[in-house]
């Protein structure tokens, strides 16, 4: 692809005065985008070539008598930076606008961004526009919030020259060694970073893409699907609980609604009653903005039942308290139903393997819940296509490892006829 272009250097005359300004004005996209740049410095009308563009050689201009070599050098250093920038959108295949232009222009001919913007100024403005264009929920401002922690406690002056090859790698060695993070961390870490990195190339704002080639080398663990078998399922579910912890009844029974319909946290947490039909909810998703439609078994049903003549803010039809107060709780009444079963987490940091073990009841948060619900659902030999209906997955791939847990409960219950 390439970007048709008219480039010319202008002295900005101005009345009575025998030298100007000397502007660098460029037009691209048929006239239709035209920009303007301020040289730096005064030219001496009489002493300045219209056909070569360039100061007269041997001449001195404006009240600084400056010498037409040391201004030639700078219409030629402007020529380079236009032709790279260019270059830059050209081989992204885009054209454009101005003010992606003005902006990757002064970073190719060493200005700063529009508005003198930092590093850190625009992952903001990045955060903002975003966040808006995408409507991102409060946890992934959360997530780009510690991402810019993170990065300004590596290096506060950092900036887009840094996020090559050997800033990366440094940056992860960051993260593995002082931060403590595992791989898997990391990754994610990496990932939101580039996110931010591809839009301040399309913005104009960075001509170093080099980091999308970046491909770090890390040993990644696969997730442990952390839910409940059907037989704990129902003794959470049947558990009586005694009165010193009686708080923990409305915790078990949001839980294990969740488990029933494969609702997240954030969208029980948002169920109205005028969402609750006659067999059937139905729910736009916090996360995604999937419209569903979910049926009511004997147990979701009972659930809202129970509380369907209660009131609630906001007229909620369950009784909510804040996803880190439910994961705490959470972990409380699974000990108390013996919910101990030792689980293996395996993860690396760096080369490095590392195997803990866990009471499974530790393990426990709001998002087993869904996952209780999938697998369940798997194991009765309900088939992924239906099942996905009411999670709102689109993609069979991300059912894989759900899959992959049944297969293995399969194949050990079948050992029971070797009985």
């Amino acid at each position: 692809m390439y970007i048709k272009r008219v480039c010319q250097f202008l002295p900005d005359k101005e009345p009575d005065k025998p030298d100007a300004k000397l502007r660098y004005r460029i037009k691209w996209n048929h006239n239709k985008n035209i920009v303007s740049f301020n040289v730096g410095y005064r030219v001496d009308i009489a002493k300045w070539s219209t056909e070569t563009q360039r100061c007269i050689n041997n001449t001195t201009h404006g009240k600084k008598k400056t010498a037409a070599n040391i201004i030639n050098k700078e219409i030629q250093r402007f020529e380079g930076a236009c032709e790279k920038t260019f270059a830059s959108f050209e081989l992204r295949g885009t054209v454009p606008d101005t003010d992606e232009f003005r902006n990757a222009f002064g970073l190719a001919v060493g200005r700063k961004s529009s508005g003198d913007k930092t590093f850190y100024g625009l992952f903001d403005e990045f955060t903002e526009q975003e966040g808006r264009g995408n409507s991102w929920v409060k946890a992934t401002y959360q997530k780009m919030a510690a991402v810019k922690n993170h990065l300004h406690a590596f290096d506060e002056n950092l900036t887009f020259e840094k996020t090559d090859e050997k800033g990366l790698n440094e940056y992860i060695a960051y993260l593995r060694d002082t931060l403590r993070m595992r791989n898997r961390t990391i990754e994610k870490q990496i990932n939101l970073l580039k996110w931010f990195l591809r839009w301040s190339v399309r913005k104009g704002y960075n001509n170093n893409a080099s980091f999308q080639t970046f491909k770090p080398k890390l040993k990644i663990e696969k997730n442990k699907v952390i839910f409940l078998d059907w037989d704990e399922l129902m003794t959470v579910y049947n558990y009586k609980i005694p009165e010193e912890f009686r708080k923990l009844e409305k915790v078990r029974d949001v839980f294990c609604f969740c488990c029933f319909t494969s609702l997240r946290y954030s969208d029980a947490a948002n169920l109205k009653r005028t969402d609750v039909f006659d067999g059937y909810i139905s729910i736009t998703t916090v996360k995604t903005g999937n419209s569903l439609k979910i049926e009511l078994n004997n147990y979701s049903k009972a659930i809202l039942d129970k509380y369907k003549n209660s009131e609630f803010p906001d007229n909620l039809a369950l009784p909510i308290i804040s996803n880190q107060k439910m994961n705490d709780a959470l972990k409380e009444l699974c000990k108390l139903c013996e919910i101990d079963t030792p689980v293996t987490i395996t993860y690396y940091r760096g080369g490095e393997r590392a195997d803990e073990i866990y009471p499974k009841y530790e393990l426990m948060s709001t998002h087993a819940a869904r996952r209780t619900f999938i697998c369940n659902a798997l194991m009765f030999g309900i088939s992924p296509q239906i099942v996905m209906k009411w999670t709102g997955h689109s993609d069979y791939s991300a059912m894989k490892p759900y899959i992959e847990v049944t297969d293995k409960a399969k194949e050990k219950a079948m050992t029971l006829f070797n009985k």
